[in-house]
């Protein structure tokens, strides 16, 4: 983040007046809104699916007890991955399925059908995962323009080919207007383990090196700023894109030196650290906590001067086409060389942004030599972006 980036946009015309008020145009439930629980009298808010505190809560708190053996809550929190692997068969496989409910469905660097593809293929290959297979299920509503739904199709269609993955099944739905907003895809993937490689957001131990595969805060700011008409736009685009051959990089180089990977997703990069010190704490019996250096966090100027003039935090804005991995110390060095020099250039941007310790929280250490706790969101700061 610079000083002259916001002038500079604002001299190219690219904002509006009305866009400069901190949280502009934006409908952020209030704190106060969480306290209501999940009682009888309680209802779902767009918090609940931000992937933030209200999503856990929601979670642990209905769904997982609701699905648990028996129909009991579990004995002991577990662990949430981004996908799960299933035993007994030939190879390890790995499976996963995603909601898509971004608005607007087409954007600077991607369209809802580009993200389904990508989204489901990143949380298999979080995993250690090659993914082989997709299955995708359309909800569309009446009065959708055939091109419109012919155009994500074929989007589809191009992001499972050039990430190596077939669309095997699938469904459709119509429902009557003023029942869905347009078009909402869900997308269900399935992999093969690599070799020697088995991340878990419960395995990050004190002394491992963080490292991030690329720019933040790209995806969520560039789906509020074309939905909003900010301007922002012109500037940046969506980072979509698979992240399975950075995984594989990383297979091959390091194997048995890859703790942890998480693409930061809704909640952003605070959600998903928070997350890993979490669990990670729980498997290990004792604090696990994350310092992250400021300095080093690599956050594209226009997407800095948007989150500046915006009031947002760019740790908590949706990232589609980054990884976190946390690697030992000793092989930080040839991860961080993995992922620059993977195939197709998706990790060239990547960088050393902490590592992990044993206070047991997310610390942040700022530009200005001060440090700040890096709190798990929990409202909605941008409903509706993946």
């Amino acid at each position: 983040m610079t000083d002259g980036d916001t002038p500079g946009l604002l001299a190219s015309g690219a904002l509006t007046p009305g866009a400069l008020a901190p949280g502009a145009g934006l409908a952020c439930p209030a704190p106060a809104d969480a306290r209501r629980g999940l009682g009888e009298d309680a209802v779902v808010l767009l918090g609940h699916g931000a992937g933030g505190r209200l999503s856990e809560e929601l979670l642990r708190g209905v769904l997982l007890p609701a699905m648990a053996d028996g129909g009991e809550p579990a004995t002991a929190a577990p662990i949430l991955e981004d996908a799960a692997v299933l035993p007994g068969g030939p190879a390890e496989l790995v499976f996963s399925t995603d909601a898509f409910v971004v608005d607007p469905l087409f954007f600077p660097g991607g369209d809802i059908g580009s993200l389904a593809v990508h989204g489901t293929v990143n949380d298999v290959a979080m995993m250690g995962a090659e993914p082989f297979a997709l299955a995708l299920a359309l909800i569309v509503e009446e009065g959708l323009p055939i091109p419109v739904l012919d155009r994500v199709a074929r989007s589809v269609g191009r992001a499972a080919r050039a990430a190596g993955v077939r669309v095997v099944t699938g469904d459709t739905k119509v429902v009557g207007r003023g029942s869905a907003d347009g078009l909402y895809l869900t997308t269900t993937g399935l992999g093969r383990r690599l070799p020697g490689i088995r991340p878990s957001a419960a395995a990050a131990r004190p002394g491992d090196e963080v490292l991030i595969s690329g720019p933040i805060g790209l995806h969520g700011t560039t789906v509020l700023s074309t939905r909003e008409g900010l301007g922002f736009e012109a500037d940046i685009a969506s980072d979509s894109r698979p992240l399975h051959t950075l995984v594989k990089a990383l297979a091959e180089a390091v194997p048995d030196a890859v703790r942890t990977l998480r693409d930061p997703t809704r909640g952003g990069v605070a959600a998903s650290l928070n997350e890993i010190a979490r669990d990670s704490s729980a498997a290990a019996g004792r604090p696990v906590g994350i310092e992250l250096d400021e300095s080093a966090l690599p956050v594209p100027a226009p997407v800095a001067a948007a989150c500046e003039i915006l009031g947002l935090d760019v740790l908590h804005v949706a990232n589609e086409g980054c990884l976190l991995a946390f690697v030992r110390p000793d092989r930080a060095a040839d991860a961080l060389a993995a992922l620059r020099s993977a195939p197709g250039g998706a990790g060239a941007g990547a960088a050393r942004i902490g590592r992990v310790t044993d206070a047991g929280r997310v610390v942040l250490h700022t530009l200005l030599g001060s440090r700040r706790t890096v709190e798990m969101p929990t409202g909605e700061q941008l409903p509706r972006i993946c």
